[in-house]
């Protein structure tokens, strides 16, 4: 009776991974990190983008879709620096644990605090997958999808790998084709006197890396297509507190199309007004980003189980919100 489990082949140093039907549908990145146990996601992309990892013996992007029999081969990498970085801090772990808001025995949700990243990676020893990982060892947690690290809120972790292959599989239809099945809704300040009503950026994004390998995204027309709509709750203080609702799930998709309608999110250091900041930090102790991740409604098994998962605006945004009455 053959082993479908995934089977590595030593060449040379090099292994070639089967991957299997419980890994189909996976991004390559995430199949890496799962095969590279300890390596940061920024080693990861390294040996994508240069060539050395080949599925079906082809170069691949880190996003690619794998599918079941696929042949990956991974090179020798050096994990010396990771396997040393021993354990996550005691208030992260405690942090983590306390943030936990939804559990059950397919999916765990947590309201993500602002300042910790989705992984580990360039600089950053452990994140919050790698953190949960730590507090539950042995179980097999993997991150349905990523936040910023300056953004706060509703974070799913799949227990299940059938669990997370539905929820991916959801977030990969395209709404203007008949999806959606999934319903995002943030929570933002953004800068200046929005219009009343909804206004919805149908903006394409284009991710490019500056020199360090820092990501930046702007708006391009060779872009992938992204849909974010901006509705006013109250003024605050000259500004526009907020709900979003994104239909796609692009980098950093809410700040740019923020920034592109020229009401950029407030504290926000890469694509915002660095003079407006510099007035919220005075005015209303703001020294974050002002961008939450509310909730999540969505449904598994063909649509017969709802989810209505939920963060409440967290401490340090309400009182930022009070001081702007």
């Amino acid at each position: 009776m053959n082993d479908t489990r995934s089977q590595p082949v030593a060449t040379g140093g090099v292994r070639l991974v089967a991957v299997d039907g419980e890994r189909a549908g996976q991004r390559l990145d995430n199949f890496l990190l799962s095969q590279l146990k300890g390596a940061p996601k920024s080693l990861v992309y390294k040996i994508v983008r240069s060539g050395q990892v080949r599925v079906n013996g082809g170069r691949a992007r880190p996003d690619t879709r794998l599918q079941a029999g696929d042949q990956v081969r991974i090179p020798p990498v050096r994990l010396g620096e990771a396997a040393d970085r021993g354990a996550p801090a005691r208030g992260l772990l405690d942090a983590l644990a306390a943030s936990i808001v939804f559990e059950d025995a397919r999916l765990l949700a947590i309201s993500k605090p602002s300042g910790i990243a989705s992984h580990g990676g360039s600089g950053i020893g452990f994140g919050v997958i790698e953190t949960l990982r730590a507090l539950r060892p042995g179980e097999p947690l993997e991150l349905v999808h990523r936040l910023d690290r300056d953004t706060s809120g509703l974070m799913v972790i799949a227990k299940k790998r059938s669990a997370l292959r539905e929820l991916q599989a959801l977030m990969r239809e395209d709404p203007r084709a008949g999806g959606g099945t999934i319903r995002k809704r943030y929570l933002a300040l953004l800068a200046g006197r929005m219009p009343d009503g909804v206004m919805s950026v149908d903006a394409p994004l284009h991710v490019g890396l500056r020199q360090g390998g820092e990501r930046h995204v702007q708006v391009q027309g060779d872009g992938k297509p992204s849909l974010s709509h901006f509705r006013v709750l109250e003024r605050r203080g000259g500004h526009a507190y907020c709900e979003v609702r994104i239909e796609t799930g692009r980098t950093h998709q809410i700040r740019v199309h923020a920034a592109h309608i020229g009401h950029p999110v407030a504290g926000d250091d890469k694509y915002g007004d660095p003079d407006v900041n510099r007035r919220l930090r005075e005015q209303a102790g703001l020294r974050r980003l002002f961008l939450h991740a509310a909730s999540l409604e969505f449904a598994l098994d063909a649509g017969r189980v709802p989810y209505v998962l939920n963060a409440p605006l967290v401490p340090e945004l309400v009182d930022a919100l009070d001081r702007l009455r």
